[in-house]
């Protein structure tokens, strides 16, 4: 079984603006950081999330995953993802926990995931 914390750790959020700023102008990736510590949780199968995120999946040589996969094995519970839709693109960019995800799907893609997304 894999244990996930209730919520993104405050650190996730700082990754998910500083992604965010690659993709988007400064104020539009500062709402979505904003809007996504305020949302729900979410849930999503792992095949689902890279389906509509179209990211390649990162083997378990990469060692974030590694160490995510690690985490999963010994019981420490993981942190949800953060997505975000880009309607405009017509898919879902994982703001925070691309390494975390590949490391569920590589376990099990039909694991449920709890994220936040707006």
């Amino acid at each position: 079984e894999i244990k996930w914390l209730i919520e993104p750790e405050e650190h996730d959020y700082l990754a998910a603006l500083s992604y965010l700023s690659l993709l988007k102008d400064e104020k539009t990736a500062s709402a979505h950081a904003d809007k996504l510590k305020r949302a729900s949780v979410s849930r999503y199968k792992a095949k689902d999330i890279f389906r509509a995120s179209q990211l390649s999946l990162l083997g378990i040589s990469n060692a974030h995953v590694k160490k995510d996969q690690q985490k999963i094995q010994s019981g420490q519970p993981l942190s949800p993802l953060l997505l975000v839709r880009d309607l405009d693109q017509g898919k879902t960019i994982v703001a925070d926990g691309y390494h975390r995800l590949c490391a569920v799907y590589s376990y099990d893609e039909d694991a449920v995931i709890p994220c936040k997304i707006v």
